[in-house]
């Protein structure tokens, strides 16, 4: 039996953390930094959980495509707006 945590619905990782607060509280900042970090593990464990068979997982491929969306697009907004944002 698996001490790990069950995984999260897909739809429960469709929004992105605050980008901002996350990247903020990094000690450096790197090009691997995401505030998608849960939608990304969640697609793998599934992957993990169903033998590397990407059909079964499409639903959590999905919801991390839609959080990056989401991410990059408030990035955008901000920096449209004047405000500045982390790397």
């Amino acid at each position: 039996m698996s001490s790990e945590a069950p995984p999260q619905p897909p739809k429960d990782n469709v929004k992105p953390k605050d980008y901002y607060a996350k990247f903020t509280a990094r000690k450096s900042y790197t090009e691997y930094t995401d505030p998608c970090e849960d939608a990304s593990k969640a697609s793998l464990a599934c992957m993990d959980r169903n033998g590397y068979d990407r059909d079964k997982c499409m639903e959590y491929f999905q919801a991390y495509r839609d959080c990056k969306r989401a991410w990059l697009d408030q990035r955008r907004a901000d920096r449209q707006r004047g405000r500045q944002t982390p790397t």
